[in-house]
Formats: C-alpha cells, sequence, structure tokens
C-alpha cells in the first residue's frame, strides 16, 4: 500500500513538472516585427454583415533576418482591456496557451518571406459578441510555436480600437408577430368575457 502510495506521489510530481516545462510561449518573449493594419467602415460593425480587411507585413524597422523562422500568420481578432473587466473568460495571460484576449480566429495564411504585403477580408462571425476590438497577427514558426506578433493598436491597448455589435436574435417579422399575436389574444380575452357575461343574463332571464 505505501509503494503504491509513493508511486502516485511521484506521478502527480511528474506530471506537474512534464506541464511546468511544456507550458505556453510567454507573450512577454516575443518579438514585435509585424506590421498590421485594419480597415473597416466608420461606425459600429454588425456582427454578421460587415467586413474587416487585414494587411501585415515584416516592419521595416524588423532586424534582418528577423523573419527567418516564420512560417505562418494567424490573424486574430482580440478584445481591448475594457471589454475585459469582470470577465474571466476574456482574461488576459502571459502563458498563450491560457490567454483569453484574442478568442477569434479571423485567417491564418502562410508567411511571404522578404517584408511582401499580404491582405485577408473577413465578415465579422455572428457569434462575436459585443465589445471593443483590436486585431493581433501572430508568427509562428514550422513546429506551430509563436515568434513575433504585432497589432493594430498601442502596447497599453486604448488606441485604434472599433466597436462590434452582436447579432440580437430579434428581426423586424417576429416583433410584428409578436405584436399580432398580442392584439389577438386580448382581443380574445374580452370576447371571452363578453360571451360569458351573455350567457349569464340569459341564465338570469329564464
Amino acid at each position: 500500500m505505501a509503494i503504491q502510495y509513493r508511486f502516485l506521489l511521484a506521478s502527480v510530481f511528474v506530471s506537474c513538472l512534464v506541464a511546468t516545462c511544456y507550458g505556453g510561449v510567454s507573450f512577454k518573449t516575443l518579438q514585435t516585427t509585424l506590421a498590421v493594419t485594419a480597415t473597416h467602415k466608420e461606425g459600429v460593425l454588425k456582427a454578421g454583415l460587415d467586413n474587416i480587411t487585414v494587411t501585415w507585413a515584416l516592419d521595416p524597422s524588423a532586424p534582418a533576418g528577423a523573419d527567418a523562422s516564420y512560417k505562418t500568420i494567424k490573424v486574430k481578432l482580440c478584445y481591448a482591456p475594457v471589454s475585459q473587466v469582470d470577465r474571466g473568460w476574456r482574461k488576459t495571460k502571459d502563458d498563450l496557451t491560457k490567454d483569453k484576449t484574442c478568442s477569434h480566429k479571423i485567417v491564418a495564411k502562410p508567411y511571404i518571406a522578404g517584408g511582401a504585403v499580404a491582405t485577408a477580408t473577413w465578415t465579422v462571425q455572428r457569434d462575436v459578441p459585443t465589445a471593443k476590438y483590436f486585431v493581433r497577427a501572430y508568427a509562428h514558426d514550422a513546429a506551430d510555436v509563436e515568434l513575433a506578433y504585432g497589432q493594430t493598436t498601442s502596447v497599453d491597448k486604448k488606441t485604434n480600437l472599433f466597436d462590434i455589435e452582436a447579432v440580437t436574435g430579434r428581426h423586424v417579422s417576429l416583433d410584428i408577430a409578436s405584436i399580432c399575436f398580442s392584439a389577438f389574444s386580448v382581443v380574445s380575452l374580452f370576447g371571452f368575457f363578453f360571451l360569458e357575461r351573455r350567457k349569464t343574463r340569459i341564465a338570469e332571464a329564464k
């Protein structure tokens, strides 16, 4: 029994050690070598309707050869800090495997070496909630590990933000049908009482 207990403790220790050794990439270790821009219509964007066009390339100020290991660019829609308050499921963490800042995938494309500009147009998905956002692009190596990034906002994530309004699920036709049904219910109720009172009067007259 004691041997089994010690074996269990050893297994737990090894598991914890492996989890620590193979944790996610630290965001703080990433280089900021990508120049990223996002263009869209003025005002609030509507989920399921409006588009965002994202452009990215190697930042001209990046050191020579900085992109030698870049293989894939993954672009994501990210929550601004103001839309993360009191929302643990959107919390920012340094470990990228646990980070919830950028929960919505926009596109993934092979990296074009030499500083060439790449672009993609994305329709805001219907499941995107109402919030303030920015766009971030990650550069991954051949093993799909994050090496660098770039984003459309400042380091403190307070500039160049944009708003997206979620799909409400309501339509004009549904509202009209609801009003008609309510009106019919009221009329039916009054009709029922009128008939009942009439029957009562007839019964009393007899």
